[in-house]
């Protein structure tokens, strides 16, 4: 999920900002296609096309991983019995894909933000879109000394294992969420947070269609 994240991080930054750099944009603006389509399109490699990647990559990379360790348990006669027990085959996928979506909605803001600046920016896209929030929570500090600007970013950044699942208790020895009973998707859904940080997925993408419709190439 953590690398899922970065690629995708990385492509809304130069999505819409490379096709002006190389002035791709003149042809694809040739063509019949909507800017709220091409951006859309963009948009949908973060939130699906990259999370289902990672998917299989990550199914197939366990089921080899599970037959290595056979192969060598067998080998030195331990038998791979405990192995098997401990691998789940049905749950194991199912919170995998429930994780992947809790995290691609919850990080939805992150990517159409990315994607505005990508339309926005003239050079420098990941300055740009790191240095107005930092500017943001500075000012807010120097004025009110508070933080929460600083806060909600942080909560946005890393609150989808508190808001998507249900955590052993304090003491517990079991601390891998492996077991459906960990998921809570009636809790994820009943969050403001999520539902807000949609609103403004929703308006970010829509200023980036706006843009990507006036913008000249660089």
């Amino acid at each position: 999920m953590l690398t899922t994240f970065l690629i995708g991080m990385f492509y809304c930054l130069d999505a819409l900002y490379g096709e002006r750099r190389d002035r791709s944009i003149l042809f694809w603006k040739s063509l019949p296609v909507p800017d709220r389509t091409t951006v859309l399109s963009k948009v949908v490699i973060p939130l699906v096309v990259l999370p289902l990647l990672g998917f299989v990559i990550g199914q197939a990379t366990q089921v080899i991983l599970l037959m290595l360790g056979t192969m060598i348990l067998q080998g030195s006669g331990l038998g791979a019995g405990t192995l098997w027990s401990e691998f789940h085959f049905f749950q194991g996928p199912l919170v995998m894909i429930y994780g992947l979506t809790v995290f691609v909605l919850w990080w939805a803001p992150i990517y159409s933000w990315l994607l505005l600046v990508s339309a926005w920016a003239r050079r420098a896209t990941l300055l740009w879109a790191v240095l107005p929030l930092l500017a943001v929570s500075a000012l807010e500090r120097i004025a009110f000394n508070t933080s929460y600007f600083l806060s909600m970013l942080q909560y946005r950044f890393g609150g989808a294992m508190k808001e998507g699942f249900a955590f052993a208790p304090k003491g517990s020895s079991h601390g891998v969420i492996d077991q459906l009973t960990q998921l809570d998707p009636a809790k994820f859904l009943s969050r403001p947070g999520l539902w807000v940080g949609l609103v403004f997925a929703a308006a970010f993408l829509a200023a980036a269609v706006r843009l990507r419709r006036n913008r000249e190439p660089i």
